[in-house]
């Protein structure tokens, strides 16, 4: 008898722990994870949320939050871990290296007025001047006799990181200057103020604004390609560590056919 309760309890010992191994295998870690948070530039956010609805519909799955804050924000969320990818729409200074980098995509930084702003073509020095505010009426470069209203986008922003960068050449934009904090915003108002200026990315630029061609070159796809159009940046993906699981997987898709044709959708530059 006794003999018997034990092989019962034997039994039962093995089921428990076969059925205990099984319960376990189906618990989520890190490399199973089914849920990433996404952050950072504003001008790579829309092109990232289509990615990710385009991810989604092919993983159900999933869920991938696509969230803004500016580059410089996108940038500490990778370092700092509290976003599984950050996104910038610059190139990384020497002090925020690190971070594995992924170029999805190239953009043009596009000068943009009000349609009705007979302005047409400005040159760099001409850009430059205006936002140090050293021009300040449109007629000092061939416009209407108005003042000029500059409108810029906030510190840490790629755009304006980059802008400052391939324009300004160390200069500041001057004190005077309408801040906004996203290429939406500045599109916005340019659209509303036929003396504004302002810089967007290439990619959002419709008929709510003109894109003016600078030395001469329009800004096009074309002209970015080919390298005439000077102001252009990268659309970055970063992560703290080596990319796995979904982070890999959502990356990886970014730069595939499908998500380099949904770049060439907003006439971004595929980089595959």
């Amino acid at each position: 008898m006794n003999k018997k309760i034990a092989v019962l309890f034997l039994i039962v010992s093995m089921l428990s722990v076969i059925l205990f191994g099984c319960k376990s295998s189906n618990v989520q870690g890190p490399s199973t994870k089914k849920s990433i948070t996404v952050a950072g530039s504003t001008s790579v956010q829309p092109l990232a949320d289509d990615l990710a609805k385009a991810f989604m519909q092919e993983h159900p799955e999933t869920k991938i939050e696509v969230q803004g804050g500016g580059s410089a924000v996108g940038i500490k969320s990778a370092r700092d871990g509290v976003a599984d990818i950050g996104m910038s729409s610059r190139e990384l200074k020497p002090e925020e290296k690190g971070l594995n980098e992924f170029k999805i995509a190239i953009d043009g930084i596009a000068v943009v007025v009000h349609p009705s702003n007979p302005i047409k073509n400005l040159t760099l020095q001409q850009i430059k001047n205006i936002y140090t505010g050293k021009i300040k009426n449109w007629k000092e470069v061939g416009g209407k006799d108005a003042q000029i209203v500059v409108v810029t986008r906030e510190e840490g922003s790629g755009t304006r990181g980059a802008f400052e960068e391939l324009v300004m050449k160390g200069e500041s934009i001057t004190d005077s200057a309408v801040v906004q904090p996203s290429t939406g915003a500045v599109k916005q108002s340019i659209s509303q103020d036929p003396n504004a200026i302002g810089f967007i990315s290439m990619g959002v630029v419709d008929s709510t604004v003109k894109a003016v061609s600078i030395e001469g070159v329009e800004a096009t796809e074309e002209n970015v390609k080919n390298g005439k159009y000077k102001l252009q940046r990268p659309f970055l993906f970063l992560t703290k560590n080596k990319p796995t699981g979904l982070v890999k997987d959502f990356i990886d898709f970014a730069l595939s056919s499908h998500g380099q044709a949904i770049a060439e959708k907003y006439h971004y530059i595929k980089v595959k």
